[in-house]
């Protein structure tokens, strides 16, 4: 069992139809046919959407997404109409709203690893592979991989784990065409920002993407590039062979499975609220990283 702690109401909006609410974004349509994108300062871990908002979160990704945007704009056009508040819609929603072109999403979340950790390293540690794929003997946690590697998963639902996937299912599900179009611009859209990151000192291990078409050109949609969205560690401490300090949700991670918390994963139990110092140590990570990729202080 998993899903949400407790489900928001959605916020009514004149004009402004109530599409979905997912674990951080909420979705609606206006009399245009665009999508409104409002991203949540909610958090996930384990599956389970939290009873404790990150403040600021929700901000900080719009924000920094914007920001990534526009440097990869000239790889792939991106679904962002407009960043303006709609017409009726809270104050609240400033800064973390999107108007956004519909698109005809791929059913596959597209992942790119330039590093081995994570769910790679479990499975490279059994099998010398990465969701298939074969990498050299030697690796350890936190090793730079030789080349990154594209590793596509199925998008699940609320509550349910994504699941890799091998490239040839893609291939099956979406097209050969399609299926190798999404590799190269994964990869290449990685490359682009690993090197940016590594210039202000992050590392960007992996991350993943969502495509799909709009007007039958490949439209990168969603976040792109965030903590959320994407493993960030800071260079001057990345040691491979351990565990590596990280600008994502490992701080609430950490805390949920601590004997503090209380909270049996395996149990059907939901988590506990967490702590005010965790969740702005949390928030303090995500200000951290995006002052840091883009040079700006966080206001």
């Amino acid at each position: 069992m998993s899903g949400f702690v407790t489900k928001p109401e959605p916020v009514q909006v004149p004009g402004l139809e109530h599409l979905h609410t997912g674990k951080v974004r909420d979705l609606y349509r206006d009399q245009a046919g665009r999508l409104v994108m409002v991203a949540s300062d909610r958090t996930s871990a384990y599956d389970w959407v939290l009873p404790t908002e990150i403040p600021d979160k929700g901000r900080i990704l719009t924000q920094l997404s914007l920001w990534w945007f526009e440097r990869i704009g000239d790889l792939v056009p991106n679904h962002v109409i407009s960043s303006e508040l709609p017409a009726g819609a809270p104050a609240d929603w400033a800064g973390r709203t999107l108007v956004c072109d519909p698109l005809e999403m791929f059913p596959v979340e597209c992942v790119a690893r330039g590093y081995l950790t994570g769910s790679g390293l479990v499975e490279y540690d059994a099998h010398r592979t990465v969701c298939g794929i074969a990498l050299p003997e030697g690796l350890v946690d936190g090793s730079e991989l030789p080349a990154p590697i594209y590793t596509p998963a199925t998008k699940a639902e609320v509550g349910e784990h994504d699941e890799n996937v091998p490239y040839e299912e893609t291939a099956r599900r979406i097209g050969a065409d399609w299926a190798a179009t999404l590799r190269q611009t994964t990869l290449a859209v990685y490359t682009r920002a690993r090197d940016i990151a590594r210039e202000q000192g992050i590392i960007v291990a992996d991350t993943k993407f969502e495509f799909g078409l709009g007007g039958g050109e490949l439209v990168i949609g969603d976040e792109v590039l965030t903590p959320d969205s994407s493993r960030f560690w800071p260079a001057d401490l990345w040691k491979p062979g351990q565990a590596q300090p990280s600008y994502d949700k490992q701080i609430i991670r950490d805390w949920l499975t601590s004997a503090e918390s209380g909270w049996d994963r395996t149990s059907e139990q939901p988590p506990p609220a967490l702590p005010a110092e965790v969740a702005e140590h949390t928030r303090n990570r995500y200000v951290e990283v995006y002052e840091r990729l883009t040079g700006t202080e966080w206001v």
